[in-house]
């Protein structure tokens, strides 16, 4: 009994941390798109209607009215979710360190390391390590970047010979992959490294280390004042 009472208290103390998550996250999306609670009650209400319409004219409205509610109340989740994640990145576009919080949420089967090179002017290149390969997703002026992310596919040539290594150029311009886009590149990449090989590939970058190893970084985007200090690390 008290085993159980302590699941409840647990259960009854997770779902107002889930609903004022989920209250937030609406404040946030609502700034970058006013339109989202209107936009997310017609779809309900639009999906409901559909369904309930559906019933009478079959004559089971109540059957086809509950699967129209569920069906609404899901569509309206997958709605809301969409719009927010849009509003997320919005405001993380163009941020120093961006890419590397989208890294952090690729998924299951890819080690990431942010920053492995940057220069004073908050070029980064992080890497990521997965099924796929290397990537490396490179933030900054792209003038500035093909030079660092050249010299660190000749790195990763001279450590992992047998992987391949793929870059992406985080922005707008043609040939870059936008912020919201980087994570579906990813994705899709073909996967032709076993298991085995991510991890004996992982072991041997363990040696390169990385740029913010040795400094507290917060996480998510880095400040846009943050410049690195001299004869903190090599700088590329």
């Amino acid at each position: 009994m008290a085993r159980k009472a302590n699941s409840d208290s647990g259960d009854a103390a997770a779902n107002p941390g889930r609903l004022k998550q989920i209250a937030l996250t609406y404040k946030m999306t609502r700034k970058a798109d006013p339109k989202v609670g209107l936009i997310i009650a017609a779809v309900g209400l639009v999906t409901f209607g559909a369904f309930l319409g559906l019933g009478f004219w079959l004559g089971y409205p109540i059957y086809l009215g509950i699967l129209g509610f569920l069906i609404a109340f899901l569509a309206m989740a997958i709605v809301f979710g969409r719009r927010a994640e849009r509003a997320a990145f919005g405001q993380m576009e163009g941020q120093p360190g961006a890419a590397a919080a989208v890294l952090q949420n690729v998924g299951r089967g890819w080690t990431t390391t942010p920053a492995v090179a940057m220069n004073r002017n908050q070029d980064v290149i992080h890497r990521a390590v997965g099924k796929a390969g290397i990537v490396l997703v490179a933030e900054g002026n792209p003038n500035r970047l093909k030079p660092m992310l050249a010299a660190e596919k000749k790195k990763m040539a001279r450590i992992v010979v047998d992987v391949p290594v793929h870059d992406i150029l985080v922005g707008t311009g043609e040939g870059q992959v936008p912020l919201k886009k980087v994570r579906t590149k990813m994705l899709k990449l073909p996967r032709i490294l076993s298991g085995a090989q991510v991890a004996a590939a992982n072991d041997r970058l363990k040696a390169l280390g990385d740029l913010m190893s040795n400094m507290p970084m917060p996480k998510g985007p880095m400040p846009k004042g943050m410049r690195m200090p001299r004869g903190g690390g090599k700088m590329r």
